[in-house]
């Protein structure tokens, strides 16, 4: 199991837009059968951050997942919304075991 945090800040002008292409493709994202989770968060006290923190089977499905047509559409329709680059930090899971991360598709 692969973890990953991106963090991103959006120019204040486009944080509505950014946000629903990013639902977009997080919902996209959720099919891809290297994904177990695509969550999405804004922060409560600077409503231009983001988090994405996307859960992948193996180390191999990020590179399967920025192939999809769906991250093609989000990175061209949020590249000029970013006030910064974005950051990336990678995690293993550690707990729960990579069963207990399995649930089903919508549903908490």
């Amino acid at each position: 199991m692969l973890i990953v945090h991106i963090d991103v800040r959006v120019k204040p002008e486009g944080v509505e837009t950014f946000r629903r292409a990013t639902i977009e493709n997080a919902r996209a994202s959720l099919e891809e059968p290297g994904v177990v989770r695509f969550d999405f968060a804004q922060a409560l006290d600077d409503r231009t951050r983001f988090v994405l923190v996307e859960v992948y089977r193996d180390e191999a499905a990020p590179a399967r997942h920025k192939e999809t047509p769906h991250y093609a559409k989000w990175r061209d329709a949020v590249a000029e919304l970013m006030a910064a680059p974005r950051t990336r930090v990678e995690y293993r899971a550690e707990y729960p075991e990579p069963a207990r991360w399995e649930t089903p598709r919508g549903t908490l």
